[in-house]
């Protein structure tokens, strides 16, 4: 989020009144980078032939072999950078923040892997897939998103909706009983098990994702000592403080190194 300040400096020249705006940008920026150095955590397993439409699910470049299906919950790249990490800063609470979690079901994959939403705001998930070559998933491969309010052993659904055609939109608002706890939200297709992705509550507009190399950015963030969080559903997470200037940039680097318990 972009957060300015103008300042205006009125001057009297000649009997007319001259008022120069100046702006002026506050807020500084946090980047750095997310490496894991725990135990690899290998792919998870699933055979096609288990779940509907194997064909079509197929096009989905994330497998081995003919008939087995890859979920790549942990990437890591060869220098340790963790990919699909939310750096959020925490403890900021902008009551006029407001955001829609926007899903994709494409190619039986819900894409993004991690995200965020607004506890009590909008999630949106979308269905892209339908297979030509298939009578019966002309108009539409049916997937069935199914959420899950997650603290630890414990969970409860918050949605469970399917979704018959490509087109199709599920567009909730949810209610997270446990969020203030730390709860977190698990979304897993009921159709095809490998459909699966994770979504951390926020309460305002400062976070971003790491990439493939684990590099992450977040502008405009307010001047002050902030607590960072760096977090990832299976790997696990890390929070520091630093300490944001306005106009400046600093360094904020995280080394995950095994599951922690995430307290929000």
């Amino acid at each position: 989020m972009s957060n300015r300040q103008s300042l205006t400096v009125s001057l009297l020249l000649g009997g007319l009144l001259v008022v120069i705006p100046l702006i002026a940008q506050a807020g500084g920026t946090i980047k750095g980078k997310v490496t894991y150095s725990g135990k690899a955590i290998p792919a998870k397993e699933f055979a096609f032939s288990k779940f509907p439409n194997p064909d079509f699910c197929k096009k989905n470049p994330s497998q081995k072999g003919d008939d087995t299906r890859l979920l790549k919950e942990v990437e890591v790249d060869g220098n340790k950078g963790l990919k699909n990490v939310i750096v959020s800063v925490r403890g900021i609470k902008d009551k006029g923040f407001k955001y829609k979690a926007d899903v994709k079901a494409k190619l039986c994959e819900f894409l993004p892997f991690t995200g965020v939403l607004v506890n009590k705001g909008y999630f949106m998930v979308e269905n892209m897939d339908n297979d030509p070559d298939d009578p019966k998933s002309k108009e539409g491969v049916l997937h069935n998103p199914h959420s899950f309010d997650v603290l630890g052993a414990k969970s409860s659904t918050l949605f469970n909706i399917g979704l018959a055609r490509k087109g199709d939109k599920l567009d909730k608002k949810i209610k997270m009983r446990m969020a203030r706890k730390g709860s977190v939200l698990r979304l897993q297709c009921d159709q095809h098990e490998f459909m699966q992705a994770w979504f951390l509550p926020v309460t305002n507009g400062h976070f971003g994702v790491s990439g493939v190399d684990g590099t992450f950015e977040i502008k405009d963030v307010p001047a002050g000592k902030h607590k960072v969080l760096a977090w990832h559903p299976i790997a696990g997470n890390v929070q520091i403080e630093v300490e944001v200037k306005d106009g400046a940039t600093v360094e904020a680097n995280f080394d995950i190194k095994k599951k922690n318990k995430f307290k929000g």
